[in-house]
């Protein structure tokens, strides 16, 4: 055989050696011009089924999601999308036609993610096979010339080959390689976890594609604010506010009621961090199902109530003052707590109070009454525009009346934070100006021409809870984590394979060769091939090399020679 044939032989011999570290499918170019019907479906499988085409789908549902965060949604914020609407006239309408106001829902955006999920298990099932095979099987035999591989060294030893070969094995199997003799030379092979993490990683994907479909799909998420000494029961019409997913329903609601018995929160008094809040916590009675038994706990910021399946958060608080309202004969027309919002860190609220029903002026004629009010949790003397401390040292409460018709009949939703004073119209003081008091707890304000009163009884905490039921969550979490974990082990562990040669040397000297051949290029091939030589030079130590001089001594054989630029 001539030089030309045996090289093509060892290249043969290394390239299937090679090709063999890898899982990846062979992928061969159809005959375009004879490939009919069934020829152009089987390139498309092969091109959505490919590696790069599922990257390039991962891209593209990452660059539509970014859409999805900066413009308004119309499943999570109506008002914000009528507003965006009513300033852009324009832009508005290519929207609505591209879907931006609904990404996740849109028709282009569902089609990306079903072919990433499709190119993702195309990918998975023949590679997971041709893994499996390959764990089934053995590591393939050493190459003719193990000279020609990047990490390569030999020595010449005294010792028999079948004992350095024995001496070999049982160093690779000590080392975690799985080993076999084949042949004159030991065959080893180390690294599967890099192929395991791999296929983790993209199984984890499916898994996360699925969990968040899952999520979105059957989710739920409301708000409710609760009064202290008030409740709530977990129903549809109980909510200020709801969303579902699509395939949510009513019935999927969880049964249980709870009451807001006492709400605490405590800040730093004083020093840099004045007015920083310590705790925030609601003590609370609950029940599951219709006649369950009632129990107790308490909600903190991040520690949520969970009953099967639905988690209840506390999101927010503030002060609801107490305020009993009495018409020209004194009739009470309103008497309970009105829940104010807090405008900065000290818990400065505004609010309103609105009267529908009931009332009748000095005259008898019957009307409707609102009282704008701001409360100031600790009012200090010559502030009378923001707290000075959010707790409730001094409290005070600044009213201002007005009487009129509200407009609720009008069929026009209003905010009950809000006052349209369309068709209001103040209450006056004695200098005809916009009549306005400051009220302490247990203080009245008197309306003009005996028109009634408003007493400032109390003051109640309200605490805001976020009800939530994110189906799956615990599978998405278990996706990521695997997902890290799987391409960690890809990037960080390499594929490699060593073999041991032990041959008698056409003096009768064991010859022994050793190299190795790894995925990918790196350092760590050459070093590790580096330790193994030397554990198993000290079971087979070296030989005195034959003297150049003496014509008897036979020429070392050329395949114990290292090949140039080889490691040593």
């Amino acid at each position: 055989m001539s030089n030309t044939t045996t090289d093509r032989a060892d290249e043969q011999d290394l390239g299937a050696a090679g090709s063999q570290l890898s899982t990846a499918p062979n992928e061969e170019l159809p005959n375009v011009p004879a490939m009919g019907v069934v020829g152009w479906a089987r390139w498309f499988w092969r091109q959505l089924t490919s590696m790069r085409v599922a990257l390039l789908l991962l891209l593209l549902l990452a660059l539509g999601a970014i859409p999805g965060s900066l413009i308004p949604q119309s499943g999570s914020d109506e008002t914000k999308v009528a507003e965006f609407r009513d300033r852009h006239d324009v832009l508005a309408p290519l929207y609505d036609r591209l879907g931006l106001f609904h990404v996740y829902s849109s028709v282009w955006f569902s089609a990306v993610y079903i072919l990433l999920f499709v190119s993702l298990i195309g990918c998975i099932v023949p590679r997971t096979w041709q893994f499996v095979g390959q764990l089934r099987g053995r590591p393939p035999g050493a190459p003719r010339r193990l000279n020609r591989l990047p990490a390569y060294t030999t020595w010449r030893t005294g010792a028999e080959p079948e004992q350095v070969r024995e001496a070999a094995l049982a160093l690779l199997r000590k080392k975690r390689f799985r080993a076999h003799l084949a042949g004159d030379a030991v065959a080893a092979e180390k690294g599967y976890l890099r192929e395991v993490g791999n296929l983790a990683f993209h199984i984890a994907l499916i898994v996360m594609l699925i969990a968040f479909a899952w999520g979105q799909l059957f989710k739920m998420e409301g708000n409710k604010l609760v009064v202290e000494g008030d409740g709530f029961s977990n129903t549809l019409t109980q909510y200020d506010d709801f969303k579902s997913g699509t395939l949510f329903g009513t019935d999927d609601l969880t049964p249980f009621s709870f009451n807001l018995k006492d709400f605490k929160g405590t800040y730093e008094p004083s020093g840099p961090n004045k007015g920083t809040p310590r705790t925030y916590q609601a003590s609370l009675t609950y029940a599951e199902g219709a006649y369950g038994k009632d129990e107790s706990t308490v909600v903190k910021v991040n520690e949520p109530l969970e009953i099967d399946g639905s988690k209840v958060y506390l999101t927010a608080h503030g002060y609801a003052p107490v305020l009993t309202v009495r018409d020209a004969k004194g009739k009470v027309v309103f008497s309970d707590a009105v829940p104010m919002l807090p405008l900065d860190a000290n818990v400065t609220s505004s609010g309103v109070l609105k009267v529908y029903d009931g009332y009748k002026n000095a005259e008898g004629v019957s009307e409707q009454l609102a009282f704008k009010a701001f409360l100031l949790p600790t009012y200090a003397a010559g502030n009378e525009i923001t707290s000075s401390f959010p707790a409730l040292l001094n409290p005070v409460l600044n009213l201002e009346p007005y009487h009129g018709d509200l407009g609720v009949d009008s069929g026009i939703p209003q905010s009950v934070y809000q006052l349209e004073k369309r068709n209001m119209t103040g209450f006056k003081d004695s200098k005809g100006k916009q009549l306005r008091e400051n009220l302490r707890p247990g203080q009245t304000m008197k309306l003009p021409n005996g028109a009634g009163t408003v007493t400032y009884e109390s003051t109640k905490e309200w605490a805001n809870f976020q009800i939530t039921r994110q189906p799956a969550s615990g599978w998405a979490l278990a996706g990521s984590v695997a997902a890290i974990l799987g391409l960690a082990g890809s990037l960080f562990i390499q594929r490699r394979r060593v073999w041991v040669r032990a041959v008698k040397g056409a003096d009768g000297v064991t010859v022994v060769e050793m190299a190795g051949l790894g995925r990918s290029e790196s350092a760590k091939v050459p070093e590790e091939l580096g330790d193994l030589a030397g554990t198993l030079y000290e079971q087979a130590p070296g030989a005195p090399e034959p003297d150049p001089d003496d014509d008897s001594a036979p020429t070392t054989d050329e395949s114990a020679v290292p090949a140039e630029g080889a490691e040593k």
